[in-house]
């Protein structure tokens, strides 16, 4: 398989397997989607790392298989290319891109899936789509926008340019930089904390988040709001508020 999905202490890593860069052909995007949202529905899995190996994440599309379509056939399969990737973003649980080496075009826009992203040092990413004569398609011109600001994004998706790790850090389209030899562990840490806290939380922060970005402040607000309300319905509101009075703050053990 081109994708698996690992599971380990609450954490589910999704792992690319297509060697030698792992390009996301359609089977691939395909296998994304799927292992995404299993992952999404699994009791077991509470926190997911998104993984492409020691030597690289993922360096883009498979050029030969896109070179082969033409526009009907590429009108047939954006869809779902851009879906694949959605599943990802829509994994309702904390998510981390622990990125090593490229990540590029589809793989750039694979890591703006994740909430988190841990580079390597020597990691590089980039949008180079349109030194093919095209323009990021698997939510690139949304999502690096949203992340880095429109002038940043336009910057690299109009000159195509890679940049690394500390670059991608000063502009904030990665989070942390860390050596090469430790950006999955470190990825893996971060989730697997996040693995044992409150998970109905997690995921309502989550959605009211994302939901935010994407609407107005007031629609933000109410979606904010009801999940607030309805957390006063769970054992893990109990579980915190009681730690707290009880322990003080940072105490508790949620299932």
């Amino acid at each position: 398989m081109t994708v698996n999905l690992e599971v380990s202490e609450g954490v589910g890593t999704l792992r690319l397997d297509r060697p030698p860069m792992n390009a996301l052909d359609v089977a691939t995007q395909d296998r994304l989607r799927e292992l995404a949202e299993e992952a999404g529905r699994r009791d077991d899995v509470r926190a997911v790392v998104v993984y492409g190996g020691e030597k690289v994440f993922a360096a883009g599309a498979d050029i030969k298989e896109m070179q082969a379509m033409d526009h009907t056939a590429m009108v047939l399969r954006a869809r779902a290319l851009q879906d694949a990737f959605t599943a990802v973003a829509r994994i309702p649980k904390p998510v981390v891109a622990a990125v090593t080496g490229y990540a590029l075009g589809g793989g750039c826009e694979l890591a703006l899936c994740a909430d988190v992203r841990i580079a390597a040092d020597d990691a590089k990413l980039g949008q180079p789509e349109i030194l093919l004569g095209l323009i990021p398609g698997a939510g690139g011109t949304q999502r690096l926008a949203r992340l880095v600001g429109p002038s940043k994004a336009k910057d690299l998706i109009f000159t195509g340019r890679m940049v690394k790790a500390q670059e991608a850090l000063t502009i904030g389209l990665v989070d942390r930089v860390v050596p090469a030899g430790e950006v999955y562990a470190q990825a893996h840490a971060w989730a697997a904390k996040l693995a044992q806290g409150p998970a109905i939380a997690l995921r309502a922060a989550k959605e009211s988040i994302d939901t935010g970005l994407e609407t107005d402040i007031e629609t933000g607000l109410a979606v904010e709001r009801t999940w607030f309300a309805g957390l006063f319905a769970t054992a893990d509101r109990e579980t915190g508020m009681r730690s707290f009075v009880e322990e003080g703050p940072g105490k508790a053990k949620f299932l």
